[in-house]
């Protein structure tokens, strides 16, 4: 987004659709962060348009005396035992919807400014816990409102005010929103001047190193007035721009979206699918563990099995009737019900198993390990699923025409017709038979053919030349059944294909997809 400043609610909007494609594809806590920062921005946004200022600090910092001179009036008693502030107090100027804004905020106590300076008209002042509290809920008191305010006062004092516990908990996270965040030096007044030029020289080397060079550094003395014009003008400021809530939530939504960015890979939209090679592998595996390789030869010993009967002696083609079908035993043709196939062995199950996880390892090449992780999910979902999913694909394959082929229709005409030739031979001879014994021999001549009577010619014959006719048929019925092996391996590999294309494939390509999308918002929303 180069050439303008995003809108609060474009980047929202990002942010939400970010969220969206996240939600149950990545266990990730920054998807909870983002997902509590929408639901802030849309509870801030409907309660008006008041500057909440949190003053925070810790024990003897003068947090409280500072925020008593700009309240006017002794709202929060100071102290120097700790605890001292253990609930957060407020301070109103004006409306502006403020006590709907505290209710919110869950803070009780309130005091109003009866006579506001019109500056300040639209100000709640909060004076918060101490930080270092020894008591835990005060702590998780001020960790609560920070989150929540639109400004964020840090009052530190010259004793303290390179505390680590304060830059490493809390100023140095807030590196993305310098522009909502004021750091007061207090109690100058106890420095002399050299030393407070020191002081505050160090204190904003300490800041520029965290990231926070564009958050202002301010001296005041609460018990002295000093400094305290000056604050009030910045706060002023503030609140008259009216945007102190749209900035605070602008910077919130940068800082999530920086966080999530994390789990983008740096080559957005660059190819990362599965290649051929592991196409062809997963194809491969998959085919093996669906039993293609039982189908194919079941398929060339039934078209061996129907053209052997086919082109054999017709008198035993009922033999075949004796053994089943290999084709018929294995009960396809309906992708509804299951087939007989053998469950797929252990081998065909490594091999399958070890295809799904290169096709995974190749769609996840180049992706963050939270992205990752939905890819194993959905390759572990994919691969409950495949099992049935192969076996009704294989089921439901159409193999080619189960049809008798012409020639050996032909062939089949022709054996029946050395078939009769043999039997009216055989019927010959036994009709001389039966005139032998009736010594009818000589009634009826008996044709010769180069000195060979022609029944037993004909019997001969037609047994000869249909036994000869049959082996000779056998090679091209083997040819035949090979090629119906060819075409139905290939419609049942083209099948398994589809079946790894819509089961496997696509699901790792749309997980790559919705990796696209949520990047993209993300890269929307901290732009």
């Amino acid at each position: 987004m180069r050439g303008r400043e995003l809108s609060l609610a474009d980047r929202l909007a990002a942010l939400r659709e970010a969220v969206g494609v996240a939600e149950g594809r990545l266990e990730v806590p920054e998807v909870g962060t983002a997902r509590s920062l929408l639901a802030k921005a849309g509870a801030r946004e409907a309660l008006g348009d008041a500057t909440v200022v949190a003053l925070a600090g810790a024990t003897g910092s003068g947090k409280s005396t500072l925020f008593n001179a700009l309240s006017g009036a002794e709202v929060s008693t100071p102290g120097v035992r700790r605890p001292t502030t253990g609930v957060a107090h407020a301070t109103v100027w004006g409306e502006h919807g403020a006590d709907r804004l505290l209710d919110w905020l869950e803070v009780p106590r309130r005091h109003r400014v009866t006579d506001p300076d019109p500056a300040l008209d639209g100000l709640v002042l909060l004076d918060l816990p101490d930080h270092d509290s020894v008591r835990l809920e005060n702590r998780l008191e001020v960790d609560r409102l920070v989150q929540l305010v639109d400004v964020l006062v840090w009052v530190l004092d010259p004793q303290k005010y390179a505390d680590d516990a304060v830059h490493t908990r809390y100023l140095a996270p807030l590196a993305g929103h310098a522009g909502v965040l004021l750091v007061v030096l207090n109690q100058v007044d106890r420095l002399d001047e050299a030393a407070a030029v020191a002081c505050l020289a160090d204190l904003r080397r300490l800041l520029d190193e965290e990231g926070l060079a564009g958050t202002p550094v301010l001296p005041t003395a609460a018990r002295t007035g000093l400094g305290l014009p000056e604050l009030r003008t910045e706060l002023a400021r503030r609140v008259g721009a009216r945007k102190a809530a749209t900035d605070r939530l602008t910077a919130d939504a940068r800082g999530v979206a920086t966080a999530l960015a994390t789990h983008c890979a740096p080559d957005l939209g660059r190819d990362r699918g599965p290649g051929k090679a592991a196409r062809e592998e997963l194809a491969g595996a998959l085919a093996d563990a669906a039993g293609v390789p039982a189908v194919v030869a079941a398929v060339e010993r039934s078209a061996r099995r129907n053209g052997t009967a086919h082109t054999g002696w017709p008198l035993l083609r009922w033999t075949r009737k004796l053994r089943a079908d290999p084709l018929g035993r294995l009960h396809l043709g309906d992708e509804r019900s299951r087939t007989s196939l053998p469950q797929a062995g252990a081998v065909q199950r490594a091999g399958m198993d070890a295809a799904l996880r290169r096709a995974r390892d190749d769609a996840g090449r180049g992706l963050p390990p939270a992205w990752r992780d939905e890819l194993r999910r959905t390759a572990e979902d994919t691969g409950e699923r495949l099992p049935d999913r192969l076996d009704r694909a294989v089921a439901g394959t159409d193999l080619g025409p189960d049809r008798t082929p012409l020639w050996q229709r032909g062939v089949g005409g022709l054996q029946w017709l050395l078939a009769l030739v043999a039997l009216a031979g055989a019927l010959w001879l036994i009709g001389l038979v039966v005139l032998g014994l009736l010594q009818l021999d000589d009634v009826v001549p008996l044709p010769r053919v180069q000195g060979i009577p022609l029944p037993t010619l004909l019997l001969v014959l037609g047994l000869l030349a249909g036994v000869l006719l049959a082996v000779l048929c056998r090679p091209l019925v083997a040819a035949g059944a090979r090629r119906r092996a060819r075409t139905a391996r290939r419609r049942l590999t083209a099948r398994v294909a589809e079946v790894a294309d819509d089961e496997v494939l696509a699901p790792l390509t749309a997980a790559r997809a919705e990796h696209d999308r949520f990047c993209a918002a993300v890269g929307r929303a901290r732009s």
